[in-house]
């Protein structure tokens, strides 16, 4: 099947996804080190972090892959204060089941369209120095490796490198508080 056929098209998540993205983000916390988090969210938390996006104007996407969510895409905040208001940090995770199959291209991409369309400038992608697809799928998104923090976090009884990769977006050149917050 290819990623783009019509089983594979990009949605709006919706508050109906809220457990499956829950379930998705876990699964990263727990599993990978794809987060550098350690503690699994509480749907509350879920509910909250969406209601934020929403309320920001930051689209969850997401792809429905034989009724079942395999994977979402966001943005929020790179840091609080206004000079940033037009860089963003995004995120990508897609469910283990449908790993390898194209769908974190297909939200990357869509992604990359609609923050393009919000007027941000830069994307930026915080990704662990040993995960070698993301960096893949970056770099093949025209992403470029902006930077190294060495011994970032400690996960799984390791010290994990935090490689920073950016695309310039183009967006607006003028700068505004009503930009992008908090909320990643």
């Amino acid at each position: 099947m290819s990623p783009t056929s019509p089983e594979r098209q990009v949605i709006v998540c919706g508050e109906r996804h809220l457990e499956e993205i829950r379930a998705i983000y876990n699964e990263a916390i727990a599993k990978t080190t794809a987060h550098f988090e350690e503690t699994p969210r509480t749907f509350d938390m879920i509910a909250a972090w969406f209601a934020t996006k929403n309320q920001l104007g930051q689209p969850v996407l997401g792809v429905e892959q034989a009724g079942v969510l395999a994977g979402f895409a966001t943005w929020g905040s790179f840091r609080p204060h206004s000079a940033y208001a037009r860089t963003a940090e995004h995120s990508v995770y897609v469910a283990t089941p449908w790993r390898r199959q194209g769908i974190g291209r297909l939200l990357l991409e869509r992604l990359i369209e609609e923050a393009t369309a919000h007027g941000l400038h830069l994307l930026v992608a915080g990704i662990d120095a040993s995960n070698v697809a993301s960096i893949a799928l970056h770099r093949e998104c025209g992403f470029s490796h902006a930077g190294t923090i060495r011994d970032a976090g400690f996960k799984f009884g390791r010290w994990l490198d935090l490689e920073f990769w950016q695309r310039v977006l183009g967006g607006s050149d003028k700068s505004s508080s009503s930009g992008p917050q908090s909320g990643s």
